[in-house]
């Protein structure tokens, strides 16, 4: 067979920084082919090899972190993460990032992001059944951010709604940090039987290769590239490397996709996400140690004059690579033409553990597996860990502060911690009918298992700010947070997945703050036995020479074992509200001191381990015997606002007793959680030796300080409620 044209050690040497490849690398892929590439091997190579696909500034890092446990089935390394929950059924879940795609196209990049991880849990063989997103824009007032929340959100929406799966939480929040860089992380939860359960290690020297979905075209091309390097001023030019979403199609490809799976015809299945064909075969073909051989000529294309380096880079969404079992194509192509969809068998498994393209004839690459996948670069960057400063206490205030009341009134108007009605009333949180808990209704969105009283509980979080301080105790605070969340809604939680968003990790500074929050990760999953199963990371987010604050954010599962068990954040009249944790008055990072224009850099509040799981054991605990009838962890924004928020759910009031005064109300000490009871007698016995509180009592229509002071509810919800909306008009 004739080889196709190899590149010009001119051309080569030209095309391989385009194409975001290093010095060292070149040389590398010289010493593996022993010969200069095509142009189609040397876009392999670069795919593979980008930071996106191969994690190699963060690898090192990665595999320090805590991902093993009783309830994980598996954990990194396939396309999502699978837990047990019992009765044979298993959650598989995943976040995923597409962050530059947003930035340069709203709405597509936001809607193929979703379309990418929904991908990833119907590929391990579960039926999705939740999405959540956590999306960060930059300054309020910079004129493209109203485009760009507009833009991502419908495209959220538009993904979701039309394919079927109900959004059920996330986070919004602004910081002039993404002004050039926004985040769009999107995680998605499936549910499937563990006898079920679907890997993508091809095997079977001889089985086809199956090509399922959507035809190919010339969106998404460099998209692994693209996404591997920062931002520049020019950022629009790079539209056409966005890819293209078909919810519809992408609903069909779900439906097929299991039927087949059912059918008993399949092997192994791979999503064709970033670096598509290239990423899914080479992935297939490196798990199961075998060698894989592509006719392009199979290949359904949207365009007549693609070439092969086109074709094995391109991003086009809806499409899926399977390995069928030797003999079984007319049985696969029968199931999915029952679906009305495209499929064609465009090779084979081989022995050669060589990945072979062929198109027209001739060969465009020839590459050792092996080589591709391990001789992938591993770089052990320099960093510089952040020294902590003293933390910032309520007692640092010399100012005269505000009185409470005003202060509350102001946060409840900040983008940051205002509702996010406008933003999740676009999302169907109900499709399925299955959403116990909705946006806004609680700590955590809580959606049931059909056919059973247990429910599973959902919440994704992160407080930049503190992991700018301090990366390691910020990294550990946003796994408490979400630990926190699932306790709260009634949940046990079982584990985590991640999407870790950082700037350029070639700057020690940064490097630092990945070294520092994957550090304060591992001990608080290890502290809790809260594992990690699946992951992403999105590096070079910034644009220019400003990084993002660092952005760890942590989406965490847990289990309801009966569906009594769930519960809200709404007050209820006549209820006692009590304090569970210990405050000290930290305002390091706090909303409080952003809202009074206060700048500083102070280590932000301490994480306790051992005081987050006394204290979450124990409110697990009071929800199974009954003595709490709803429950509110303590966040940013501090006390004052918590129990405003709880207020808010169903228009009650509260008379607060004599417990903080001015800034105390608004710290944001850790390992706190607002307790609602009818049973104050049995909750405050239950608390004997704990550190509580007793705050007040749910009355009225206002929101009463001990000193007389006092806000109307409707006053509140009216602020809070119309902020967001105010903005976009």
């Amino acid at each position: 067979m004739n080889r196709a044209p190899l590149l010009k050690d001119t051309d080569f040497r030209q095309r391989a920084p385009e194409l975001g490849l290093k010095d060292n690398e070149t040389e590398t892929i010289l010493e593996i082919q022993g010969r200069l590439p095509t142009e189609c091997e040397l876009g392999i190579f670069s795919a593979i090899w980008s930071e996106h696909c191969s994690y190699k500034s963060s690898r090192a890092w990665l595999s320090t972190l805590h991902t093993s446990g009783d309830v994980v089935i598996h954990g990194p390394g396939e396309n999502a993460g699978v837990i047990d929950i019992g009765d044979n059924q298993a959650i598989a879940f995943k976040m995923e990032s597409h962050n530059h795609p947003s930035f340069i196209e709203p709405y597509q990049g936001a809607a193929t992001g979703v379309g990418g991880v929904l991908r990833d849990i119907f590929t391990m063989g579960a039926r999705p059944i939740a999405t959540l997103n956590a999306l960060r824009f930059g300054d309020p007032e910079h004129p493209k951010t109203r485009h760009l929340l507009r833009g991502v959100v419908a495209g959220i929406s538009g993904y979701g709604n039309s394919f079927g799966v109900p959004t059920v939480g996330g986070e919004v929040n602004f910081d002039p940090s993404y002004n050039g860089n926004i985040l769009v992380n999107t995680m998605a939860v499936g549910l499937l039987d563990q006898d079920k359960i679907f890997l993508s290690a091809a095997a079977g020297v001889g089985n086809p290769l199956l090509y399922v979905g959507a035809a190919t075209g010339k969106d998404g091309i460099h998209g692994a590239s693209m996404a591997s390097a920062s931002f520049a001023d020019d950022a629009e030019v790079k539209r056409p490397t966005v890819q293209v979403g078909d919810p519809f199609m992408g609903k069909v490809l779900c439906d097929a996709s299991l039927a087949l799976m059912r059918s008993g015809l399949v092997v192994a299945v791979q999503d064709m996400g970033a670096a598509g064909l290239t990423s899914s075969s080479v992935e297939m073909a490196s798990k199961g140690r075998v060698g894989v051989k592509l006719n392009l000529d199979h290949v359904p294309q949207r365009a007549s004059d693609m070439s092969a380096f086109e074709i094995m880079l391109s991003e086009s969404q809806e499409r899926m690579l399977v390995v069928l079992k030797a003999g079984t194509e007319e049985a696969a192509l029968k199931v999915h033409a029952d679906y009305a969809l495209s499929t064609t068998v465009i090779r084979e498994i081989t022995d050669t553990n060589r990945l072979e393209v062929v198109q027209h004839g001739a060969c465009y690459a020839d590459i050792p597996v092996d080589a591709l996948v391990n001789n992938a670069p591993l770089y052990h960057r320099p960093y510089t860990l952040k020294e902590p400063e003293a933390p910032f206490l309520c007692q640092a205030l010399s100012a005269p502060q505000p009185p409470p009341l005003e202060t509350l009134k102001a946060l409840f108007g900040n983008l940051n911690l205002a509702s996010k009605r406008w933003v999740f009333e676009q999302y169907d949180c109900l499709i399925r009918s299955q959403t116990l808990i909705t946006p806004g209704g609680g700590d955590a969105a809580v959606v049931r298992i059909p056919e059973h009283n247990k429910a599973i509980a959902l919440t994704s979080d992160c407080m930049p700010a503190y992991v700018f301080r301090d990366p390691e105790m910020g990294g550990m605070q946003a796994v408490v947070e979400s630990w926190r969340n699932l306790i709260a809604s009634g949940a046990k939680p079982l584990a985590l997945t991640n999407n870790l968003n950082f700037a350029n990790p070639e700057d020690p500074r940064i490097m630092g703050q990945i070294v520092g929050a994957i550090k304060g990760i591992s001990q608080a999953c290890t502290a809790l036995n809260y594992p990690v199963v699946s992951g992403n990371v999105s590096l070079y987010n910034s644009t220019g020479d400003d990084p993002i604050l660092p952005t760890p954010v942590i989406g965490g599962v847990g289990l309801i074992e009966d569906q009594s068990f769930v519960r809200g954040s709404a007050l209820s009249e006549g209820q006692h509200l009590v304090l569970l944790g210990t405050t000290e008055g930290h305002l390091s990072g706090s909303r409080y001191l952003e809202q009074l224009g206060i700048k500083e850099t102070a280590a932000p509040p301490p994480i306790n381990l051992e005081a987050e799981q006394r204290n979450g054991y124990k409110v697990i605990e009071l929800i199974r015997e009954n003595h709490i009838q709803a429950c509110h962890d303590v966040a940013d924004g501090g006390v004052l606002l918590a129990i405003a928020e709880m207020c808010l759910g169903k228009g009650v009031g509260i008379t607060l007793y004599p417990s903080f005064t001015g800034a105390e109300w608004f710290a944001e000490d850790q390992a706190r959680y607002l307790l609602a009871t009818n049973d104050l007698e049995g909750l405050t016995t239950a608390l004997r030796s704990y550190d509580w509180q007793l705050l007040g009592r749910a009355e009225g229509d206002s929101l009463v300080l001990s000193e007389g002071d006092s806000v109307t509810i409707n006053t509140l919800q009216e602020i809070f409620e119309h902020a967001l909306p105010n903005y976009l008009r």
